[in-house]
């Protein structure tokens, strides 16, 4: 099987990608029985080959799925955490904008009884 590559994966739908995918597998089956009945150093240097390519296949199976589920949670008011985005622990944790704007009545007491001062600069 001729090296596949992720760029020509892309254009495919999933009908086409699972199909290639049961024919990398198959690949692969027939790959291992041969290194059983002792099969030479180059078939088994297509282990990996073969291996490679599933992963690939499957690789852009996932990212492809991912996507359509991303377009699809776009509008929605949540979405699963495993799209959401990463960040890190304590900034997923920090305050909005909104809620670090909020004020206590008291503070907005005091800030209206002694707002900044104003002072002229001279020239």
């Amino acid at each position: 099987m001729a090296p596949v590559k992720a760029v020509e994966l892309r254009n495919k739908n999933k009908a086409e990608l699972v199909k290639l995918l049961d024919e990398a597998k198959q690949e692969l089956a027939s790959l291992r029985v041969q290194k059983v009945a002792g099969a030479s150093a180059a078939k088994l240097q297509d282990i990996g080959h073969a291996r490679r390519a599933i992963a690939r296949i499957l690789t852009v199976i996932n990212q492809t799925q991912r996507d359509q589920l991303r377009l699809f949670y776009q509008k929605k008011k949540f979405t699963p955490l495993d799209l959401r985005v990463k960040k890190t622990r304590a900034m997923r944790r920090a305050l909005t904008p909104f809620e670090k704007s909020k004020k206590t009545i008291k503070q907005q007491k005091k800030e209206q009884a002694f707002p900044q001062r104003k002072y002229a600069v001279k020239a």
